[in-house]
């Protein structure tokens, strides 16, 4: 991954701010949108770019755009910046390849003790039975 590649290919639009604020949050845009376009990256291997691709496909627009927004600080600079932690945390999650999740079977001689032990347990219940 080529994170200066990145750094010219990601858009950064500023906006104003929702919630609570006062006339700071309706005058000042501090909001930062980031817009990444992902099917036309350069900064992946076509092998990494497919495999974010897959992984972000519920999160990318119809034209394959990456959206993330930050409004935590009154800073448009420091919005800018954690934004784009942001962006790339989520890359590099992305990247990350995950084992295979192997199916475990429980033992023949565990199950066999299991049963056991139930039938003993029913015997024990069944003898405490009074029988006419």
């Amino acid at each position: 991954m080529n994170v200066d590649q990145l750094h010219r290919e990601v858009k950064y639009k500023a906006v104003t701010s929702s919630g609570p604020g006062g006339q700071h949050a309706n005058k000042v845009a501090s909001k930062v949108l980031l817009e990444w376009d992902a099917s036309h990256s350069l900064a992946f291997t076509d092998v990494e770019l497919q495999r974010i691709l897959h992984q972000l496909q519920n999160r990318l627009t119809k034209d394959g755009i990456l959206q993330l927004s930050c409004q935590n600080s009154r800073s448009q600079s420091s919005n800018k910046e954690l934004v784009f932690k942001r962006f790339l945390g989520l890359l590099y999650e992305m990247l990350v390849v995950q084992k295979p999740r192997k199916k475990r079977t429980t033992p023949k001689s565990v199950k066999r003790k299991r049963l056991n032990d139930k039938k003993k347990h029913s015997e024990k219940k069944e003898n405490r039975r009074y029988k006419y």
